[in-house]
């Protein structure tokens, strides 16, 4: 079976960078940002340094999503500008950018000249900024139905995204898209902003309504819960501080819950995954390099090494060049083994007790990127973590083929064995992109064992 991607709540041009975290630079690399876009731009304006406790306190990845003009960008810039996360020079350059009175904050994202000409977000703008409390690195994201695949790309990696409601329009159709795909990518905490509340004269009941069908929506898309906050970006209503106008509201303020939301990273529950990235040689000493994409690691686990299923100890761990007795997802470390093993790059040390199940054969919910249809018969590069290998197509139920945006079910069968985890259960192992072999672009991305959302009208 499969299905356009606006069926079922998933806007055009899904990025590949949808579910593989390891690999999320790389894929996002290939891809381009569409009319008016650049090709793997970031914008480059940094925000203020934070302070050395700052750099001790934990991080959250979050990112922003919503409807064209539903206040993303204003938002973020009101953050920023309240927090006191944006420099002097950078404000007073916004100032002389903006067209009105005052500074218009949503400059401080908007970075692309199409951006500020069209006053539309295009490319993904990634932000760094902390408080005594936190770090966060933001994604602030388009909310064009055409540029949707840089939503993708920011919350493919993201803890918490906040969605932004036109208090004026409430739940429109490009909302159900972004909630969709926050389900489908297992986004763990998702907001609801309810922007423009000075539009509506701050009625609590513009609010209630709003929130209660968004999350009516939420629950029927497997989100388990869902925060609602009304704010106004623009006036800095419950953005940084309470408002004064809003005394009906007794919940946190957009930066209260990103700083209190909790950010354990579901990496680090289940069985260890490390897929190896790169073997350093030291004299007698080998030393296999990489990140840990699930659970833990210790000094004196007995590990096997996978594909070939050999088993042995782990004698050393370093992290930053140091040694340790542990290393834990999502840290990158060295790990030195009891025993000489023919060990490379793309191999997977797992824990010998809960070892993933090793496959040629793959059944997957996919999203095809590409112009050209994926059929069965073709054959394609496979990456998983850190490993490429050969695969065909074996199978696609339905029409037998996948065209651009959409999504369904495939069946492929790959050169050499591979150690899927179940997405649900890792979005990190559980997740892969095809690469056409003939020029290197990225035509799917893929879910193992994920099922689909419902689509955007689906009762609750």
């Amino acid at each position: 079976m499969t299905a356009d991607l606006t069926t079922f709540g998933h806007p055009p041009h899904f990025t590949a960078a949808l579910m593989v975290r390891g690999i999320f630079q790389e894929v996002r690399s290939r891809l381009t940002t569409g009319p008016g876009g650049q090709k793997g731009h970031v914008n480059p304006m940094a925000t203020a340094q934070p302070s050395e406790a700052a750099a001790e306190a934990d991080l959250l990845r979050w990112a922003t999503a919503g409807s064209v003009d539903d206040g993303k960008s204003t938002l973020v810039g009101r953050l920023l500008h309240d927090s006191k996360s944006v420099l002097a020079d950078q404000l007073e350059a916004v100032a002389r950018a903006s067209s009105g009175e005052g500074p218009d904050l949503a400059l401080l994202t908007d970075g692309l000249r199409a951006e500020r000409e069209q006053g539309i977000t295009i490319d993904v703008a990634y932000r760094y900024f902390a408080t005594p409390r936190r770090r966060f690195i933001l994604a602030d994201t388009p909310g064009h139905v055409q540029y949707t695949r840089n939503m993708v790309t920011g919350a493919s990696t993201a803890t918490l995204t906040v969605i932004l409601v036109d208090a004026r329009k409430g739940v429109v159709e490009q909302t159900r898209r972004h909630a969709a795909v926050a389900a489908l990518l297992r986004v763990p905490h998702v907001v609801l902003a309810v922007n423009k509340m000075d539009l509506v004269d701050y009625e609590q009941s513009v609010f209630a309504d709003i929130a209660a069908e968004f999350t009516r929506h939420a629950a029927g898309l497997g989100i388990a819960e869902v925060t609602a906050i009304p704010i106004s970006a623009l006036a800095g209503d419950n953005v940084v501080e309470r408002s004064t106008r809003m005394d009906w509201y007794a919940g946190p303020t957009v930066l209260a819950h990103l700083e209190s939301v909790p950010v354990d990273d579901e990496a680090n529950d289940g069985p260890a995954r490390f897929p190896v990235q790169y073997v350093i040689r030291s004299g007698d000493v080998r030393l296999y390099a990489g990140q840990v994409a699930a659970g833990a690691l210790r000094v004196g686990d007995r590990v096997t090494v996978l594909p070939s299923g050999r088993t042995t100890t782990v004698t050393g761990i370093d992290v930053l060049g140091a040694p340790a007795e542990t290393v834990r997802a999502p840290q990158s470390g060295g790990l030195r083994l009891a025993d000489d093993l023919d060990v490379s790059r793309g191999d997977l040390i797992v824990p010998a007790a809960a070892p993933p199940a090793l496959s040629r054969d793959v059944e997957a919910t996919v999203c095809h990127l590409h112009e050209r249809p994926l059929r069965p018969g073709d054959h394609v590069l496979l990456k998983h973590t850190t490993r490429t290998v050969r695969a065909v197509v074996r199978r696609i139920p339905g029409p037998g083929r996948l065209d651009l945006n959409e999504i369904g079910r495939i069946a492929l069968r790959t050169a050499e064995q591979l150690a899927f985890d179940r997405y649900e259960d890792s979005r990190r192992t559980g997740s892969f992109v095809l690469i056409d072999p003939a020029d290197g672009s990225t035509l799917t991305a893929g879910m193992v064992g994920a099922t689909v959302p419902g689509p955007p009208d689906a009762p609750a």
